[in-house]
Order: structure tokens, then sequence, then C-alpha cells
């Protein structure tokens, strides 16, 4: 029996996140989803609104396969097919399962790098972020489950619970936050292990209300490129290209990485960072406030909007809040201040503006609400 939520969340992906009109195309791209439920619904409801549905349905162990034997020949035209199919649509739905969430973690970094240059930049760097209404997901599984330390039926509820909440209200909850962003032009980041400074003066400023991911809930913007100095610890871990990372640090000088490190592989680390000019840079630093997500579970799209925590991303910057800097890479590393995780503080322009997770201004205190 198909759980009556499913139906909810396909009215949330299409109507609200790609806000999908009568004619225009989507494409619904879906990686190891233990049933078809979702995208039967998203068909569905696509086509109620006269739209016109494309479904690409994939599994991550053929991918694996793909990814390790094939070389530039084989993936180059694996991108220029995908890159004619991403063209030729509106919007994008992404909804990715995790039957293993390590996968790809036996496919070589060159392998992987080069299946970010020849398939993941054309397809989706250069085509579907910045040129369709596009919105990304996960889809509860086992896996899933196991890397938050839950039983199965309580994710399932967890999910739907973050997923489908009321994206309006935490739109107009983040406003008072953007508006001080945009004012805003120096910051300072302050944890155990990281005392970080940079510039985000003239940037502009995003609040993110589930038009691009579900879960949502954030506002990022992006530092002034060659702002940030200091030194800056993560505390969450990160799984990248088939790759768990855990306590990644970085040290910065006039913007850029100069020196990288982690528990485990700094070697791959470093070897991502040297992907091109552009992963040495930041191009996206973001504030989540999603107060229903609290623990990270390996899983960026959750882990990045955790409530009290923040991320500072290696890599592209988006063309909505463009700092000039260009990559393959766009990686969301994430720093968690709350108590539990050892607290910190994000100051403004000399003001501190949050502590221990919690905004402490009277206009942002609807951004607290859920936090104990």
């Amino acid at each position: 029996m198909k759980d009556p939520r499913i139906d909810e969340l396909a009215s949330v992906l299409i109507d609200h996140s790609c806000q999908l009109k009568a004619g225009e195309k989507v494409l619904i791209e879906a990686f190891d989803l233990p049933e078809t439920n979702l995208v039967c619904s998203l068909v569905e409801t696509a086509r109620a609104r006269g739209a016109h549905p494309l479904v690409l349905w994939k599994n991550n162990e053929i991918l694996r396969s793909l990814y390790q034997h094939s070389d530039r020949e084989g993936l180059k035209l694996m991108g220029e097919l995908e890159a004619e199919a991403m063209s030729r649509v509106d919007a994008y739905v992404g909804i990715r399962g995790a039957l293993n969430s390590d996968q790809m973690s036996d496919v070589s970094g060159s392998q992987m790098d080069l299946m970010t240059e020849c398939v993941w930049q054309p397809v989706h760097i250069d085509i579907r972020v910045p040129k369709t209404k596009w919105v990304v997901l996960r889809y509860p599984t086992h896996s899933m489950a196991q890397a938050a330390q839950m039983s199965t039926p309580a994710f399932e509820d967890f999910f739907f619970d973050v997923c489908t909440a009321d994206y309006a209200a935490m739109g107009k909850a983040q406003e008072p936050l953007r508006e001080l962003m945009l004012k805003t032009e120096h910051v300072k980041i302050v944890s155990p292990e990281t005392e970080l400074e940079f510039s985000i003066k003239d940037m502009p400023v995003i609040a993110c209300n589930g038009d691009r991911n579900i879960p949502d809930g954030e506002v990022f913007t992006a530092p002034v490129r060659d702002s940030l100095n200091g030194v800056i610890q993560y505390n969450a871990g990160s799984r990248y290209q088939g790759t768990v990372f855990e306590q990644i640090r970085f040290e910065f000088r006039d913007g850029k990485i100069v020196d990288a490190s982690c528990q485990g592989d700094s070697t791959r680390l470093n070897e991502i960072l040297d992907t091109d000019e552009g992963a040495r840079f930041i191009g996206e630093w973001s504030m989540g406030c999603n107060n229903r997500v609290r623990h990270p579970m390996l899983d960026t799209l959750f882990d990045e909007k955790i409530g009290g925590s923040m991320h500072l991303t290696p890599g592209n910057a988006y063309d909505e809040a463009d700092n000039g800097n260009r990559s393959r890479v766009h990686w969301d590393l994430v720093l968690i201040q709350t108590p539990e995780y050892g607290g910190g503080e994000i100051w403004f322009d000399g003001t501190l503006i949050r502590k221990d997770g919690k905004f402490l201004p009277q206009e942002l205190q609807p951004l607290n609400e859920g936090l104990s």
C-alpha cells in the first residue's frame, strides 16, 4: 500500500519547488529507489498540471561499473547524451536512494575526477543548476536509517516530517537573517580548533526554503574570494565521491586553502582540492536553520541544514551569489556549533550574532524555535 505522504511530497516538489506550469518539461532522475511510488506520483502530478515528465531510472551498482571501467571517450559520450536531455527540459527533480552508501568507495580518485569532468560538470554545473528549475532530495532506505542510527519506521517518520515542512513559514522566519547578512561586511567564526575571518561585503544573500533542496533550511552567500584568513576544523563527517572524511581541517591565506588535512585519507582530500584552481577557494558560506534536523548522518542534504550549523564550501559558486569562483568541485562541509558539538560563535561586524547555535538578536529569535 502506498504511503499517503508520498503524494504530499510529490506536490511539494512539483508545485512549490519547481512551480511547474502547463507545457513545461520536467526530467525526473531516480537513483537506487527501493520502489517506484514517488516517481509514479511525480509523473501523475506533473501531468495533472499539464506538464510533460521524462524519467531516468538509475542503479548505482551499474554506475559504479561505468565509472570504474570507462575511459574518457566513454564518459564524454555519457555526458554529451545527458547534457542534451538536460538542455531540453525546464525543470529537474533528482531523487537519490542509498541501497549502499559506499557503492563508489573503491572507484579510484582519478576515475571519479574524470566522471566529474566529463559528466557532472557539463550536465549539472553548466546546465542543470543555472538553466533549470531544479530540486534534489534523498529517499528513505534502510541504509539511510542505519546512518542516522534510527529504525527504518522512525527514520521514515523523520524524513516525511522534515521534507514536507511549512516552507512558506520557514521563508518568513529567514528573511530578517537575509537582510542582516546583506548589511554585513565582516564575518568571524570561532569554534574549537577554528578561528576564521572573511568578508561578505556586497555579496547577494539567498534564503533557501524548499526551492532547490528537500529538506531545506539555510541562508547562504559567498565570501569575497580572496578574503578568507585563518583556520577551520569541521566536526561533521562528509562522504564525497564514495570516500568518508572526518575532522577535515583547512588553513586559509588570502582566500586559498594552503593546508588541508583530515582523519583518514589526507592524500585523497588534497587530490580533490587539486581538481582545478577553484577547488582550493570557497564558493559558498551558509547558515543552517532547520531545527528538525539535529545530528549528522553522512548525507549532505540533511547535514548542511542542521539547526545551529554552518557550512563553508570549497569550489564552485552559485550564480545567485557569485564571487567569481569556478570549479568542478562544490563540496558542502559542515561545522555544527551547538553545545553538544563543542559550541561556537558567529560575529557580524564585531557583533555576536549566534552563540552555541542560537541566534541572539531579537528579530532572529524565530529561527531558534525547536532548539533546546
